[in-house]
């Protein structure tokens, strides 16, 4: 396609998506390997060629960018509701505002509240007395029809993750859960309180020696906020202000039974 035949609106997205490759330094390489789609898709999109919603979307979770409105852009006048399909389940999958049933079959409506930015915290996992905090977006993804969430202002922004919410009916916590290429995380954390909180446990790999990752466990908690400016991001050291708060959080968090961590055996 050459650009003189790209429509002026799709010619805009584009312009957004590349800036925000350079804002964040990432080759296109790297930007297929996070998006987890072929190298060669994403110069197709870069080209201003069609490519599939579900990559559209991918794309605009690692850049940060709002899907719904890089998508109006991108398809223009052409642009309309994503079908449904029944699945081999016998149950309605891509049904606009229900989550799937394997994820809780849940409805917008009942999951509004969760919407908005998380203060994430959860102790350093290299041993420190760190404190490693971050933010942590909840939204509405009509392509994924699902509650997700990606997090942003970490300190080993290279590790970011993005993912979707699975909210049983039946149980007090959530399940968030990040799966790329095979490689799963999970943060497991009680339904928002009146505080605005949520607290549970952290099960990832943890980057111990060298090229070595490590299977490891942790508090952690997210904490509802309208306004970030005075919020701080972050490796937070013991001598920060913002240490003592956070680290009674934390503290919290297993002292309250939100999160057991059980001692290796002798």
């Amino acid at each position: 396609m050459k650009r003189s035949d790209i429509p002026p609106t799709r010619d805009q997205a584009l312009s957004l998506l590349k800036t925000a490759l350079i804002e964040k330094k990432l080759t296109q390489f790297q930007l297929a390997d996070d998006a987890d789609c072929h190298e060669k898709t994403i110069q197709n999109l870069l080209a201003g060629r069609s490519v599939r919603e579900q990559t559209l979307f991918d794309v605009c979770m690692v850049l940060d960018l709002n899907f719904e409105s890089i998508r109006t852009a991108w398809m223009g006048a052409d642009t309309a509701p994503i079908p449904t399909a029944p699945s081999s389940s016998g149950f309605q999958v891509g049904t606009p505002g229900i989550a799937p049933l394997y994820m809780g079959g849940y409805t917008r409506d009942a999951v509004d509240h969760y919407i908005g930015g998380y203060l994430t915290i959860r102790p350093a996992l290299d041993g420190s007395a760190d404190i490693i905090a971050f933010r942590t977006e909840f939204f509405w993804s009509d392509i994924a029809h699902a509650l997700c969430f990606r997090e942003q202002d970490r300190p080993d922004a290279a590790y970011s993750h993005r993912g979707h919410l699975y909210i049983p009916s039946s149980s007090m916590f959530i399940h968030l859960v990040s799966l790329t290429k095979g490689a799963m995380r999970m943060v497991l954390v009680s339904q928002i309180d009146q505080m605005k909180r949520m607290r549970g446990i952290i099960t990832t790999l943890n980057k111990a020696m060298g090229a070595a990752f490590t299977p490891v466990a942790a508090p952690i908690v997210y904490e509802l906020h309208d306004d970030f400016s005075k919020i701080s991001f972050g490796a937070i050291t013991p001598d920060h202000k913002a240490y003592r708060r956070y680290k009674e959080l934390l503290d919290e968090t297993v002292a309250q039974s939100y999160a057991r961590l059980v001692g290796g055996l002798d």
